[in-house]
Order: C-alpha cells, then sequence, then structure tokens
C-alpha cells in the first residue's frame, strides 16, 4: 500500500511547444531510424541497477523498442577516472543522441562533459546541490532527470516506532558524496525535531564501511541513498546484527537485502519517470533546460522481518499490513 510523502516537488504541468533539442539539434529523430543513448552508471548495486532496468522498460513503452534505439552502457564501478573515461567517450561520440547518467556522480561528471545533446540524470538526491541544475524548477542547461530525494523525517519516525528506545542513530557515508552530505543535514534536522541524536563517521572508500560502523556506538543506524556505503552493505548489516540493534534504510532493495525496514522509493519506478522524460525530449516536445526535475510523490513501506527478529524488534501487525513488501 503506497504512502505519500511531500517530497521533492516537480515543478507543475509546463506546456512545453519547443520542438529543438538543447545544443542546437533541430527537432526530434525522424520516425523509422536508429537513436542511440549512452548509460553510465556509477556503481552496481541493487537500486541503481533497477533504475537502468526500469529506463528500459519505459524507453520500449514509449516506442523505443529493440529496432529503434541502440544502448551503449558502461559501468564506472566507483571508480572516478573510470567514471570521467566513460563519460568522456559518450562526448565524443558524434552518433550519441542522448546519455543517462545514474547516480550523482556520474551525473556531475556527465554535465561537465556533455554539452551538445541531453543529459538525463537519474537516482541523484540532490540536483541544486550537486550544481546540476540551476533550479528543479528551471535547469536552464541540458541536464534535468529524476531525483530520489527520501522521506528521511518519515524514515526515522519509522524507527522511532520500532526502536523506541533508540537515541543514538549512526550514519555511515562517503565524503567525496555531495547527495550524502546533505542526506546527513536532513538527517540532522529530523533528530533534532524527534529527539534523536546522530552520530556520523566518513568514508572514502566501499572497503571502509564495516570498520566505520564498527566505530559508531549508537543504538541504530540509517542507511542513506549512498552509493558506495549501499554497494557494500552487507558489512554495516554484520555490524548490527553483532550489536542488535535495527538499521533504517533509505531503499526498498536495501531492506530486502537484510536492513530492518524503511519508507523508501520505487527505483524500477523512478527509472519508468526517467524513461518518459527521455523520451519527451528525444521527440522534441520538450528541451532540458526547461523540463522540470521529477520525483516519485510515492513512497512504500518495506519491512524485513527476519532481519528484525535478529536484532529482537517484533515487527507490530499494523505495519506489516500497510507494507509494500515484507521479507
Amino acid at each position: 500500500m503506497a504512502t505519500k510523502f511531500a517530497a521533492l516537488a516537480a515543478a507543475g504541468a509546463l506546456a512545453l511547444s519547443a520542438c529543438g533539442q538543447d545544443g542546437g539539434s533541430s527537432g526530434g529523430v525522424p520516425e523509422g531510424e536508429t537513436v542511440k543513448i549512452g548509460i553510465a552508471q556509477y556503481v552496481s548495486h541493487p537500486s541503481l541497477d533497477a533504475v537502468v532496468t526500469g529506463f528500459k522498460e519505459g524507453m520500449s513503452e514509449a516506442g523505443y523498442d529493440a529496432g529503434s534505439v541502440e544502448y551503449d552502457f558502461a559501468n564506472a564501478q566507483a571508480d572516478q577516472a573510470t567514471n570521467t573515461s566513460i563519460v568522456g567517450k559518450f562526448a565524443a561520440d558524434s552518433d550519441m543522441d542522448l546519455v543517462l547518467a545514474v547516480a550523482t556522480p556520474t551525473a556531475q561528471a556527465a554535465a561537465q562533459s556533455i554539452s551538445n545533446i541531453p543529459v538525463v540524470f537519474s537516482a541523484v538526491t540532490d540536483p541544486v546541490a550537486a550544481k546540476l541544475v540551476d533550479s528543479l524548477e528551471a535547469p536552464g542547461g541540458n541536464v534535468t532527470g529524476t531525483s530520489d530525494k527520501n522521506p528521511v523525517l518519515e524514515q526515522l519516525q519509522l524507527l522511532k516506532e520500532l526502536a523506541p528506545d533508540a537515541q543514538n542513530v549512526g550514519i555511515v557515508y562517503s565524503s567525496g558524496e555531495v547527495n550524502s552530505a546533505s542526506q546527513v543535514t536532513w538527517a540532522k534536522e529530523a533528530a533534532a525535531e524527534l529527539g534523536l541524536s546522530i552520530k556520523e563517521a566518513a568514508i572514502s572508500a566501499p572497503s571502509e564501511v564495516q570498520q566505520a560502523a564498527n566505530s559508531l556506538d549508537v543504538d541504530a543506524y540509517y542507511v542513506p541513498t549512498d552509493n558506495a556505503v549501499v554497494s557494500a552493505l552487507e558489512g554495516l548489516l554484520q555490524t548490527a546484527q553483532s550489536k542488535k540493534v535495527p538499521v533504517i534504510a533509505a531503499d526498498g532493495e536495501s531492506v530486502e537485502r537484510g536492513a530492518t525496514a524503511t519508507y523508501g522509493i520505487n527505483y524500477e519506478k523512478l527509472g519508468k519517470q526517467t524513461a518518459a522524460m527521455a523520451a519527451k525530449l528525444l521527440k522534441g516536445e520538450a528541451e532540458a533546460k526547461s523540463m522540470p526535475v521529477e520525483t516519485l510523490t510515492d513512497v512504500d513501506l518495506y519491512i524485513n522481518e527476519g532481519a528484525a527478529k535478529k536484532v529482537g524488534i517484533d515487527i507490530p501487525a499494523e505495519l506489516k499490513e500497510k507494507a509494500a513488501e515484507v521479507y
């Protein structure tokens, strides 16, 4: 059962009548021709993988099936040099019609290197702080897309419901990800409202996640949509289980992997929503500079009952009844 929260608002419907693409391209791709889309993904983990799956499904639904679209996919596996190389290759490809950049570091690299074709991002938590767009309502350049801003306050309220005695919440985050710094700030603001205290540990690589989690003396962990942390989530989960404390994730995929619970977005749906934006750009129905950044306003409750039992938490029946998924 979906629960609605106010999130990053996509601006209201705009009447976009432009028939050209950013960067001087005139009109959409003529019918019968094949379009080429570069997909640059920062790292492999279930949420980002789901974005790509949803994007391809959404493009197919928009009429871009196997016969009319060619994908060039590359994954940087969290290596910044590789990330830069991938988007540089896409920028130099004269046949490329659009680039999908999945996650903040890749979107930033693409925005810096690609100016002649639309760049559509997804799974970017704070596009303004990442300097990808001038504003959410009017991006202003050739870059737009979808945000995965998560309902941090509601997620920490869920923690209070599951573990009323929790006071100190640990957050492991990547010091190199702008989106993660934003989420730590939001978590501190929400925690102050709820009477919680945030303890943080910064990392520079996924290999440091478990050690950072071990360094925190806390009653629970909150895992933001941090690509480095989520890609090495199992280490943090092992630490949480050894300490018998719950883990509130920011996404449903992490709950399936062993986090206790969350109110989170569906990343496959986010990918489909991103595809709908990309299709409008390719068809010449909109321009990136005036296409508002969008987000999913529906979030679902995800519960991992097995993980909860391992840390001594009994999930209330009424929560299980509301959940979209119970693992």
